[in-house]
């Protein structure tokens, strides 16, 4: 008989439903942009300001805009100094919604410079008009802003924005915020396939070198998207953008697969629950992660068959996630 290592499970309440959510750290995971990083998740599943069509996490369960306390910020630290290794290149805020919508995040932020790493955050630009949110990222080392879209059009069609939301106020935040902030600032432009982008790649070319971030990357979705419909996007559109991007900026690709180089604790269950809440796994990292932990596959079957993880194909490729209440539909 199996036996399985008890989990440590935070509890929330959130409008009065009660919501069970294991791990504020996940990894080191392997990253392209920041190599070796220690993932941290400060917020509820799935809680964001966009409803992106290509969201690994799945579909946006609250939309929402308004900035509130998730997670006490010292049981968050308390996490993430126990699973920090000596190999971290970042402690990276990725969470499973739009990390600004956290009224903590600065409170986290200076927390989290007291481990001596280097600290990053993944946000979809969306709360940039917000003094107080430019300032709080600020005090990340590293930034990357979301830039999917620069017209109506494409940014309601791939990032299905909440209704309050000013695409225009957005981007001129992103240049303020640009013109005042002293670390590394990436963007992300996600482009997917079947998507008629006109002469929108242009564009967004055209912003990123007003813009002028250090490096823009060229995205699409190789894990499975929240819609079905969404596609990997061709090599015309994505050599397209990266030689009208490179006119301005530095440009790179995020189109490889990041390797399977996910840090091991030694308890699998915990291990793969916590990455797969926000990161899908390839199979040959989940099977890399057993061996890792040196546990028995059949610990991987009893979650599969208990409902704990989903196993979904997309693009010739089996993948592991945890399955959330976002991902019931995929």
């Amino acid at each position: 008989m199996l036996e399985f290592t008890s989990l440590k499970i935070a509890k929330i309440d959130i409008h009065g439903k009660h919501l069970e959510f294991m791990g504020f750290a996940f990894g080191p995971v392997p990253s392209r942009r920041l190599g070796r990083s220690l993932g941290v998740n400060n917020i509820p599943d799935k809680i964001c300001t966009y409803a992106c069509v290509y969201c690994q996490i799945g579909s946006t369960l609250r939309m929402e805009v308004e900035r509130r306390k998730f997670y006490d910020p010292k049981q968050i630290y308390s996490e993430v100094e126990r699973r920090l290794t000596k190999d971290v290149d970042y402690i990276t805020i990725v969470p499973d919604g739009e990390p600004t919508l956290d009224i903590n995040l600065g409170k986290l932020a200076e927390m989290l410079k007291n481990l001596n790493e280097q600290i990053a955050i993944i946000t979809n630009s969306s709360l940039l008009p917000r003094e107080d949110v430019r300032h709080e990222l600020s005090e990340f080392d590293f930034v990357s802003l979301k830039l999917d879209a620069v017209s109506e059009r494409v940014w309601k069609t791939v990032n299905r924005p909440h209704k309050s939301l000013d695409l225009q106020s957005i981007l001129q935040s992103m240049l303020e915020f640009r013109d005042a902030y002293q670390g590394k600032l990436v963007t992300e432009t996600m482009l997917i396939g079947g998507l008629d982008y006109g002469s929108e790649i242009e564009k967004i070319a055209e912003f990123l070198k007003e813009l002028n971030p250090d490096v823009a990357y060229i995205a699409t979705p190789i894990r499975p998207p929240a819609e079905r419909w969404v596609k990997l996007a061709d090599e015309k559109t994505l050599t397209l953008a990266h030689l009208l991007f490179s006119q301005y900026v530095k440009t790179e690709f995020l189109t490889g697969y990041e390797g399977s180089e996910f840090s091991a604790t030694g308890n699998f269950v915990e291990d793969i629950l916590s990455i797969t809440a926000v990161h899908p796994m390839r199979e040959d990292a989940v099977l890399e992660l057993l061996r890792k932990d040196n546990a028995d596959e059949k610990m991987l079957t009893h979650l599969v068959e208990t409902g704990k993880i989903k196993v979904v194909e997309y693009n010739g490729a089996k993948y592991y996630m945890r399955a959330l209440p976002s991902r019931r539909w995929m």
